[in-house]
């Protein structure tokens, strides 16, 4: 428990100085939590019978993240983000020349990577320039974060005192209807609250926002709770202490990052 405290105040300093020490550093911490976390990943999932392209999964992340980074960053052409093209094709023509039993399992576990790791955090990282497309504001992705912890921290406390009805108990038999429920009451309290910083949007949209965490930080929680029992594993990794891995920290963000851009994007566009 003690070791479960520390490592948590210590990611709670890392996560908030990542988004509040300006642009540059949100992106080249991004950038490397990104490739982190898609490596663990490509860790988890090798087996006898997997053998996903890593080094091609880090060039395809490395260009997703870096072509947006650098359009938003120096407002270099987004037609660079064409890179990616050659980048995709190559996984399969690199399967060509292995001898394996099972080339379109490696090529489709290359690109699940991509999909369920690196966009993700794209879309994330997006969102520190949502309100200007050409100048860093850390209000969303900072909100972003809060929320996201405030929707774990009520699960928790509701879950653990009312708990009682099973929300998915196939793939995570702790989860509950009531600490869901927790979780959407102290997310949605936590984004009212930040409507009176933060008045980009109303305390309204901001509600909304919450429950788009709660519900899809959820559901990816779920996601990655059927990737983990499909493998047999207990956690993701052992990077933090007392919280397994980076996938185990970050399954929140998986799904609800891409789709609260959009509900943002087409609220403010």
């Amino acid at each position: 428990m003690k070791t479960r405290a520390i490592t948590a105040f210590f990611f709670t300093i890392v996560m908030l100085g990542s988004v509040l020490l300006g642009g540059t550093v949100f992106t080249v911490f991004y950038l490397l939590l990104s490739l982190l976390t898609l490596a663990e990943f490509y860790k988890l999932i090798r087996t006898t019978e997997i053998k996903p392209h890593v080094l091609l999964g880090y060039i395809g992340g490395a260009l997703i993240f870096g072509c947006l980074a650098a359009r938003q960053l120096f407002e270099i052409d987004v037609k660079y983000l064409l890179l990616i093209i050659p980048a995709i094709f190559a996984v399969f023509l690199a399967e060509l020349y292995r001898k394996d039993k099972h080339p379109f399992t490696n090529i489709s576990y290359t690109f699940l990577g991509l999909i369920l790791v690196s966009v993700p955090f794209c879309f994330f990282y997006a969102l520190g320039f949502l309100k200007d497309l050409e100048i860093y504001n850390y209000h969303f992705p900072l909100a972003f974060m809060l929320m996201l912890w405030a929707s774990d921290t009520g699960a928790y406390l509701f879950g653990r005192k009312l708990g009682k009805n099973k929300l998915f108990p196939r793939h995570s038999p702790k989860k509950t209807w009531e600490g869901f429920a927790g979780g959407v009451f102290v997310s949605v309290l936590v984004g009212l609250i930040i409507s009176f910083f933060f008045t980009e949007v109303s305390g309204f949209v901001w509600a909304g926002m919450a429950v788009l965490i709660v519900s899809f930080g959820t559901l990816g929680d779920l996601v990655e709770s059927m990737l983990k029992r499909s493998l047999d594993v207990k956690d993701s990794g052992t990077l933090l202490p007392g919280h397994g891995g980076l996938l185990d920290r970050f399954d929140g963000l998986l799904i609800a990052a891409p789709l609260v851009f959009v509900y943002l994007y087409l609220i403010l566009y």
